[in-house]
């Protein structure tokens, strides 16, 4: 059962905003230049308390061609810090990390949140490529960012999706991750691992993906994203009660015009009803045995997650590594690091530490 739940996860990034400089200390690096030396000797103990929901926005996006894409990203804190890639997922956006980022920026770490494919101003730079949404592509879509920017190793941070690709990267190139942090553990699966039914309950928190599984679904979700979005949003964080300031700046970053192809193709693809591309087969190969993770790592959940997770017992043996799981309690849903950025942020600087 678990084998499933681990590869079928998604709901998620919502919206939130960046912080005032004069309020956390924070260094965006196009504004106001690098973070203090002295800020980057502080503990996990020292990020500030802050209360979710009250900080403004990244400002201007950077672009860059990288792979098959031209990647929008926002990047805080000082050019030579140590590197943090902070990954969301569906149907979230950068804004998930709105507060996290200033957090780390804060203790001199230079932080990258791209939009993943399908996302935001993350855009194909051909209109012949396939918009694939397989797993192995996704995180092949981060190593090509990491290249591009000149990144040879950084600390991956993510959930839902972005979770996701964190332990693909941390099992298929452990040599470009210093650490991982991810949200509900290890969620590594194969569209073969999917071909087992689940009990009825089980089977009913997934009902989305079976509504993709049709053309019905595919139209359905194209002409009600927002509505659709909401709809997971307040199932997977049940008490999380944010705005619609705060969902409407990432219901904008799901009218890409990849994206549906892209969150269609995801779907489809972990039920073995889409095929994925050639390129990536030996990839997948090598997922479906489902690795070990070496690198070290912290899992987090959230004490109030709506969205199928698995119990952290059932992946412990997946981390070889230094290890640890911790819960974050206070109703904290699905969208963890946009719900409780103090400690997704914690954990980040923690896990950096090992």
């Amino acid at each position: 059962m678990f084998e499933t739940i681990k590869q079928h996860r998604n709901t998620f990034l919502a919206a939130g905003a960046i912080t005032i400089a004069a309020v956390l200390g924070i260094y965006w690096l196009d504004l106001f230049g690098p973070a203090d030396a002295q800020s980057r000797k502080k503990s996990p103990a020292d990020v500030p308390a802050m209360k979710p929901g009250t900080t403004a926005s990244f400002g201007p996006l950077k672009q860059i061609d990288a792979g098959v894409l031209n990647v929008g990203y926002a990047e805080a804190g000082p050019a030579d810090g140590p590197v943090v890639i902070l990954l969301h997922g569906w149907p979230y956006d950068i804004h998930s990390y709105v507060e996290v980022a200033p957090l780390l920026a804060s203790k001199g770490y230079r932080v990258i949140v791209p939009h993943l494919r399908g996302h935001g101003t993350t855009r194909f730079l051909s209109s012949e490529t396939f918009r694939n949404g397989q797993q192995s592509a996704v995180a092949v879509d981060t190593i090509a960012l990491m290249d591009a920017l000149k990144i040879k190793k950084a600390t991956i941070a993510g959930f839902d999706w972005g979770a996701r690709t964190a332990n693909i990267l941390a099992a298929l190139w452990p040599e470009r991750c210093k650490a991982i942090v991810s949200v509900s553990g290890y969620l590594i699966g194969s569209p073969e691992a999917n071909k087992m039914p689940l009990p009825p309950q089980a089977e009913l928190a997934w009902w989305y993906q079976y509504y993709f599984a049709t053309e019905r679904g595919r139209e359905g979700y194209d002409k009600n994203r927002r509505d659709f979005a909401k709809l997971i949003w307040q199932t997977a964080s049940p008490k999380w009660d944010f705005s619609d300031v705060t969902f409407d700046r990432t219901a904008g970053s799901l009218n890409n015009p990849d994206h549906v192809a892209i969150v269609i193709h995801n779907y489809r693809w972990r039920l073995g009803l889409a095929d994925g591309e050639r390129q990536y087969d030996d990839l997948e190969k090598r997922l479906a045995n489902g690795p070990v993770i070496t690198v070290p790592t912290i899992t987090l959940e959230g004490d109030a997650n709506g969205a199928p997770h698995p119990d952290d017992t059932s992946y412990r043996k997946k981390f070889s590594g230094k290890y640890a799981h911790q819960i974050i309690k206070g109703g904290i849903g699905h969208n963890l690091p946009q719900e409780a950025p103090q400690a997704f942020a914690k954990a980040v600087i923690e896990v950096h530490g090992y």
